[in-house]
Order: C-alpha cells, then structure tokens, then sequence
C-alpha cells in the first residue's frame, strides 16, 4: 500500500531552486533513508512533502486536511527545543493530540500507545522527570517517543538519531525497522551512512536538490556515488551481522 506520493515537486527559496522535479513513493513495510551532503536538499524536502514550505508539484501529504495528515504522519523536525518544565509522560501523551477531539481527555487506547512509545524508547524510569532537566541525548528520545505515540501509518523524522550515543542510535533504528514490520512506513534522514546502510530498506540520495540515487542500499552506496555526492572514500564489507559501511578519507 503506498503511503506517500510524490511527484514533480520543486522548492525555490530566495529566488534560488533548493529542489527541482523530485518524485517518489512511500509503501508501508519500507524505511527510507534520505542521504545527501549538507545543502543537498533533506529537510526542505521532508518539509515540502508535509506542505509546510510552498511548493510546485504534488505530494499526497501536503493535500490532505491537516487534521487528516496529522492522523496519517507523524513528523520530527529537527529542532529538539523542549519549552514547558512537563513530565516526559506529559510530553509523550502530546503525540495522541491529533487523535483526540477539543477537551478530550486520553483513552485507554491513548494511555496504551503513550506507554508502548516510552517502552520502545527505554524511557520508563524516566516517566515522571522533568523533560527539560534532562541531557540532550535523553531529551532527544524522548520527542522520538512522542512521534511514536501518534502511532501512524508514516513517520518522518529529521536526523533524528543526531546527538544520541551508539546504542540509542542503534536501537532507534531498530524501532523504526520494527515499525516497518508492523506495515507502517518510515522516511528519515540520516548523515551517519553506515547506519543507513544496515536498517532501510532503500535510500534516496540527493544531490543539488535532485535525486541522483533510488533504491537498496547496497546499489546506492556505490565507490562513484560517495565520491561525487559526498567526496569520500569508503570500505564496504559483508559481515555475518550483516554489511558495514566505514569512510576513510576525504576525496579533493
């Protein structure tokens, strides 16, 4: 089942094309990473796709009533600013807000999402702490935890394991392959390549705001494409865990 779709969208901002006729589909069962340099174009394109930037072309997100987009996806931008001394219980309920009507209070069924989200992201002992006294890694999963208590059928999230240590970015990414295996999809954008080669299922690379890459990973990462979309080398190797992706130099 397609989960998103969109075609021919293009960005211009300031007068400048940031993106230019991109065109892609979402399914359930995928987790699509977005691969690209600094400036490639990832966020504006999470953006556009969720219409919160003016756009020309289609996505099927950016067309739905908001009401109706946000039952459908679930969105974690990258800005972790938390502004109210609240709960981290409190902060992870906020994700049921598009499922609840005006006054409405938490259901069981929203109580339930609210604790399978804080179970997902190891946050049980920290339920009832203040969510701005905690570290920044910390704060991190815990806005991970409140897209996955919106429990949608699409999640996007931004860099969303930047600043978590290896086992929490590790174990991100198995919930967003977990979500995958659910029948849910998950398009996220990632600088850490090989995590983005070890946990989606296809990668989309950008360059200068168009897609120059769509498909698994393996085909993807390609010696030619680190070299002119990232100006790297790297080792590539199967493993019996699977394969591994490691940069060794920068490439003039």
């Amino acid at each position: 089942m397609t989960l998103l779709s969109v075609r021919g969208l293009s960005v211009t901002r300031r007068g400048r094309p940031v993106l230019q006729d991109i065109s892609l589909t979402v399914a359930a069962g995928e987790v699509v990473g977005l691969i690209g340099a600094n400036g490639a174009g990832k966020t504006t394109l999470l953006r556009a796709m969720l219409g919160l930037l003016s756009h020309r072309g289609q996505s099927s997100l950016a067309e739905m009533p908001a009401r109706d987009r946000g039952r459908h996806a679930a969105w974690m931008p990258q800005a972790r600013e938390i502004a109210w001394p609240v709960t981290v219980e409190t902060l992870v309920a906020l994700g049921r807000i598009p499922h609840l009507t005006a006054g409405q209070r938490l259901s069981e069924t929203d109580r339930a999402a609210v604790d399978r989200a804080i179970a997902r992201m190891g946050l049980d002992p920290f339920r009832q702490r203040n969510a701005t006294n905690l570290s920044g890694g910390e704060q991190a999963r815990v806005l991970i935890a409140r897209v996955l208590a919106q429990e949608t059928p699409l999640l996007l999230a931004d860099e969303p394991v930047a600043g978590l240590d290896p086992a929490h970015q590790i174990s991100t990414m198995h919930s967003f392959t977990a979500l995958a295996a659910e029948g849910r999809g998950v398009v996220v954008s990632l600088h850490d390549l090989g995590l983005a080669l070890r946990h989606c299922t296809r990668l989309v690379m950008l360059e200068g705001g168009r897609i120059s890459a769509d498909g698994p990973p393996l085909s993807v990462l390609t010696p030619a494409r680190l070299r002119t979309g990232f100006g790297i080398s790297a080792w590539i190797g199967e493993t019996a865990q699977g394969p591994v992706l490691q940069p060794l130099d920068v490439l003039h």
